[in-house]
Parts: C-alpha cells; sequence; structure tokens
C-alpha cells in the first residue's frame, strides 16, 4: 500500500508522535520506518490528497513535533511512495548522504526572504543618474525622437534596471549572511529582485529576524521586505 511520507530522522530520534494526526479525513495514523541508522514518519497515503489547509497544516504539524526533539529531514507536502519496503529500501541505499544532511540541519530551521522595490522611485533615480536615459528622455518627449530612441531608451533602463536589483540582492544577502548557516538562492519571480533561503540556528532566530526588520526599515518605504519563517528546512534538504 503506497505511504506518505512526512520526514526522515536519525533512528535514536524520540519520534514522539502521540496526540499528532497524520493527513487525511479522518486522519491517518502515524507510524515510523527503520533503515538501519535511520527512521522515516509515514502514513497511509489517502487516496486523491489535494494540498487542502487542513492536510497542509498537519503536515506542518508533524514536522514541528519533530523538529523539537532533534534533527529532522522535512519532506514536502505531498510526497509519496510505492510502500514501507520503498522507503527502508532508499534509507538504506542513501544513509550516508542522509546522515550528513541531519547533522548540517541540526538545530536549524529556514527563513525565506523576498523583496521588491517600487518601480517609479527606481526609474526616477535612474533618470537622474544616467546621463544618457536623461538625454534619450529628453529627447522623445520633446517629439524628435522616433521608435528607435524609444526602443534604446527602454533597453537602457532595463538594463540598469537589472543592474540595481541585482546590486540590491547581493547587498540583502551580504547583510544577512553572517546570521546564516548555510544559504540557498533561488531565481526571483514577478517584480521581486531577491528570493533566498537562511538556514538559521534556533538560538539566532531572534537575532536574524531583527537584523531583517532592520535591514528593511534602512532600505525605506520603496522596497517591500517578506520574511516567511521559521520553517522546516526544506530547501536545504
Amino acid at each position: 500500500m503506497a505511504v506518505y511520507v512526512y520526514a526522515i530522522t536519525a533512528a535514536a530520534h524520540p519520534l514522539r508522535l502521540e496526540g499528532v494526526n497524520g493527513v487525511g479525513e479522518p486522519p491517518e495514523k502515524l507510524r515510523t520506518v527503520n533503515g538501519g541508522s535511520l527512521a522515516a514518519v509515514v502514513s497511509d497515503a489517502p487516496d486523491g490528497l489535494k494540498a487542502k489547509r487542513r492536510d497542509v497544516l498537519a503536515h506542518q504539524s508533524v514536522l514541528e513535533r519533530l523538529m523539537a526533539d532533534g534533527s529532522v529531514l522535512p519532506l514536502r507536502f505531498g510526497a509519496v511512495a510505492p510502500d514501507e519496503e520503498a522507503v527502508q529500501q532508499v534509507l538504506e541505499e542513501r544513509a550516508e548522504a542522509y546522515r550528513e544532511r541531519l547533522s548540517a540541519l541540526d538545530g536549524c530551521v529556514e527563513f525565506h526572504l523576498k523583496a521588491s522595490c517600487a518601480e517609479e522611485p527606481l526609474l526616477r533615480e535612474i533618470l537622474l543618474q544616467s546621463e544618457e536615459a536623461r538625454r534619450l528622455n529628453e529627447e522623445i518627449r520633446s517629439g524628435r525622437g522616433g521608435q528607435d530612441l524609444q526602443i534604446a531608451l527602454g533597453e537602457l533602463v532595463a538594463g540598469q534596471v537589472q543592474l540595481r536589483h541585482e546590486a540590491f540582492a547581493a547587498e540583502t544577502v551580504e547583510a544577512l549572511r553572517p546570521l546564516a548557516r548555510d544559504i540557498r538562492m533561488s531565481d526571483p519571480t514577478g517584480e521581486d529582485f531577491v528570493s533566498v533561503s537562511f538556514l538559521v540556528e534556533q538560538a539566532r532566530q531572534s537575532d536574524f529576524a531583527a537584523a531583517e526588520r532592520d535591514l528593511a526599515e534602512r532600505r525605506g518605504e520603496d522596497f517591500d521586505f517578506r520574511l516567511h519563517g521559521p520553517l522546516p528546512p526544506y530547501s536545504f534538504v
């Protein structure tokens, strides 16, 4: 029977699962699969499972209980294996890699940061600082410039926006890097200039959050910083 997999832990983990339910309606009962020096927390996999709020919260609750007692490799919502034998086989085959990750994540949580900046102030700054952008813009506004000048201005401004976004991202990461054990960058989407996950020791959570607030305040109201966490360290598994 297919099993839903929540997390991988060391076999020595306390695995206190009393009072915590799995996904599904009614909630599936949690159990463990042992594989040498490792263990996996699983339940039966409900048919047609979707990311409903109830089930996402159940998944999260299992991870939070496990993380309270030791290092965990959290699986993202929806991880299903064909059966317990398949889970056991993976635990045994990848034991060395999983033990290394458990050690690296011990005592840590994840914070994920996204940030964007308002477009209009950024465009004004580019026009103020770039003589070429000002010249092209003035020619266009005077009516002397045709489509070629509009395209040239658009390309110049887009390049300058990209350079500034890259600089903002680098400065953001470097400001918070000293408080993190590890970092994972991902491609920003939409209007964001940065999307980055930080692996932070639990004892430094408050310091990290305070540093992020200070950075956002120094950047000012033209910037929008969104910090999510503490989370299970999904990005570092």
